[in-house]
């Protein structure tokens, strides 16, 4: 079954966080897909990822820039696996179906803590998982902004 992390954000914005993640799965040298909730959002995160951090280099492309195949990091709002990643990101409401979370070794659901909406959604989210057999994981920041795993 595929293992499900829910990083629920309160102190920073997915902005902050989503490219620091990112980073972590990438040195697993698996791919990744990320799933934004729409289109626009794809290109702010897509140009987000070049200038987050001139230390810093994570290769990556959308539907602009083309060849999917490609692309280690791949940003959608679609549900195609058009980079043949193993690991899912879900980010600004975006979903998948219990049946979909199979196709991932990984999922990382990152939902905003301060919008009532999102947190019921990963809660239903959380329960569909948990029902299907899937492997659960939940993930709050500590006072220093660290993530400690809470379940």
């Amino acid at each position: 079954m595929t293992r499900v992390d829910f990083y629920h954000l309160q102190k920073q914005t997915l902005d902050e966080v989503l490219p620091k993640l990112l980073e972590k799965a990438y040195d697993t040298k698996q791919k990744i897909l990320v799933k934004i909730g729409n289109d626009e959002r794809v290109e702010f995160i897509n140009s987000l990822l070049w200038t987050y951090n001139d230390q810093s280099f994570l290769p990556h492309g959308s539907k602009k820039d083309g060849n999917a195949e490609l692309q280690p990091i791949w940003l959608t709002a679609d549900d195609t696996n058009a980079n043949n990643a193993s690991l899912l990101f879900l980010a600004d409401g975006a979903e998948v179906s219990t049946d979909t979370a199979n196709q991932f070794e990984r999922i990382f659901n990152i939902f905003d803590g301060n919008n009532p909406d999102a947190v019921q959604k990963s809660r239903e989210f959380w329960k569909a998982l948990k029902n299907a057999g899937h492997e659960c994981h939940y993930w709050q920041q500590d006072v220093d902004g660290k993530w400690k795993s809470v379940v």
